[in-house]
């Protein structure tokens, strides 16, 4: 057996050893510097790492899913879309939508691409509000727009829709204008509180 050896070295008459770190302390302290370049290559070079508040929007998605499934048909008229475009909860599910089917032409944030500019007032397939989620369904410009009837759920098309709509006012740098400018949307109207059978007012 090896007797450990002193060192030449001496301090105020205090001598060493020489007993290196163990072969565990080197492997623990190299996986940590190369989890930080992982980490740091992950979350702040390649953009595809998460913040805390990717993380609660995904799970508000989640959330927003199990509830998608029993909120009923929504349908395409303006009462619908203007009351899910000031929806704040279902708009992170639609915006979740949006960044996977719809940035690559209209950017992450509606300024445009390869498609229109979605945050100004000019269109070229929509003249009311409910013509969103026909574009949408349906598709324009010879396919340029495709359409999503067949991948999107009817509720995710009327949405997606509210969605579009409010991007709208926004001015965000991008393409510039395309189509014409339209009237602004309507404004909501605050749902009248029912009344118990028997005590509504005579006229």
């Amino acid at each position: 057996m090896a007797h450990d050896q002193l060192l030449d070295h001496e301090y105020d008459g205090i001598q060493e050893y020489d007993n290196p770190c163990p072969g565990w302390w080197h492997a623990i302290f190299w996986l940590t510097v190369l989890f930080s370049a992982a980490y740091f290559l992950f979350f702040h070079v390649g953009g595809n790492g998460w913040t805390l508040a990717e993380a609660w929007n995904t799970a508000k998605t989640e959330d927003m899913k199990e509830r998608f499934s029993g909120m009923g048909e929504l349908h395409n008229n303006t009462a619908t879309i203007l009351k899910y475009k000031d929806d704040a909860e279902w708009m992170i599910y639609a915006n979740s939508v949006f960044l996977t089917n719809c940035q690559s032409c209209h950017g992450p944030d509606g300024g445009g691409v390869v498609g229109p500019n979605l945050t100004d007032d000019y269109y070229k397939n929509v003249k009311q509000i409910t013509d969103i989620a026909e574009v949408i369904k349906n598709g324009a410009a010879s396919g340029s727009m495709p359409a999503w009837r067949t991948r999107l759920h009817p509720n995710e098309v009327v949405l997606m829709a509210a969605y579009v709509a409010g991007l709208r006012g926004k001015n965000l740098k991008g393409r510039g204008p395309e189509g014409e400018q339209i009237p602004p949307w309507p404004k909501a109207v605050a749902e009248k509180p029912s009344l118990p059978p028997g005590k509504g007012s005579k006229e």
